[in-house]
């Protein structure tokens, strides 16, 4: 094959893969060489899983959807900033990996999470929205051996275990570095964006729902920001740990991916926020669990102060 024909072939093969990525866009110098699928600045708003999402997504203005590794991603406006909605699906695995999915796709300037939670502070109650202003990985544990009966002692190598233990279960910090940190050191609680916090604080107004398809809560639901927010790899339903998580993090809510969030949001530079609206009480009410009843009016909830936030944010 002459010289002049590897040309011609090499160049309709580029031509053809060109034609194949329609509306894909190379971040410019981009020295990991991710492919973008916009040049737009946006904010990525996540939610857990569908019905958290469905206020937000029927709020979208000019949605475009995007599909990588079966996450989709729908670009648009929401209160006037340009966003881009996913779900992070539920797990602090499936938030890590999506979370830094959509930081290599997309232009991402900041981060924000509406969701459900389960209640922890016993001050709260079910449809009550949170914005904590610092999340912690509660169930980065020592498994550590019985040494006498009730009694659970951590290895003498292992000396970053000193909160409060749950029998066996002995919190760590966990390993993090950055760019701006480079060096790899061990971080407990991953703090939400002061600015964005300031606006959080401004919301006012925000009409909180109590009823939801004939069924309602005992009291009008509150806003909180501040406080602490701690995840975990497990739906909690139990009294006795709920006591514990409030009494140990002076925790006002737990789930299972905004610590996640917060991490990959610290180790890339970008700030975040969460919002989340009290779904259950984690084991701590009467009778069964009460996600079932109360999700739908919890989602909502979060979505609704989330917009406020949004409309608010310069």
């Amino acid at each position: 094959m002459t010289m002049r024909w590897r040309s011609l072939l090499a160049a309709g093969v580029l031509a053809f893969g060109l034609a194949g990525c329609a509306g894909v866009y190379k971040s410019p110098g981009a020295a990991d060489g991710s492919v973008r699928l916009d040049g737009t600045p946006r904010i990525a708003v996540v939610s857990a899983f569908q019905p958290e999402l469905t206020l937000l997504l029927n709020r979208l203005q000019q949605p475009a959807k995007h599909s990588v590794n079966g996450v989709e991603f729908t670009t648009g406006t929401l209160e006037g900033k340009p966003v881009v909605l996913f779900l992070s699906g539920i797990s602090m695995t499936n938030a890590t990996m999506n979370t830094q999915l959509v930081l290599d796709r997309f232009r991402v300037t900041h981060i924000v999470f509406s969701g459900i939670a389960g209640g922890v502070n016993p001050q709260l109650h079910v449809g009550d929205v949170t914005v904590p202003a610092q999340w912690g990985q509660y169930l980065e544990v020592l498994m550590a051996r019985e040494t006498a009966p009730g009694k659970f002692t951590a290895p003498p190598f292992i000396t970053d275990a000193t909160l409060p233990n749950f029998g066996m279960m002995h919190p760590r910090p966990v390993e993090v570095r950055s760019a701006a940190h480079p060096q790899i050191a061990r971080k407990f609680w991953f703090e939400a964006d002061p600015k964005m916090l300031e606006v959080a604080r401004s919301i006012r107004n925000v009409d909180l729902a109590n009823c939801s398809a004939g069924k309602c809560l005992a009291r009008k639901p509150q806003l909180v920001v501040g406080g602490n927010g701690v995840s975990g790899q497990a739906f909690m339903d139990n009294k006795a740990l709920r006591e514990y998580t409030f009494k140990t993090f002076q925790a006002n809510v737990l789930d299972m991916e905004t610590a996640a969030v917060g991490m990959v949001a610290y180790s890339n530079g970008v700030p975040y926020i969460a919002f989340r609206s009290l779904s259950d009480l984690a084991g701590g009410g009467e009778g069964e669990n009460e996600m079932g009843t109360f999700m739908g009016i919890a989602a909502d909830n979060s979505a609704k102060v989330m917009l406020a936030f949004l409309a608010a944010w310069k």
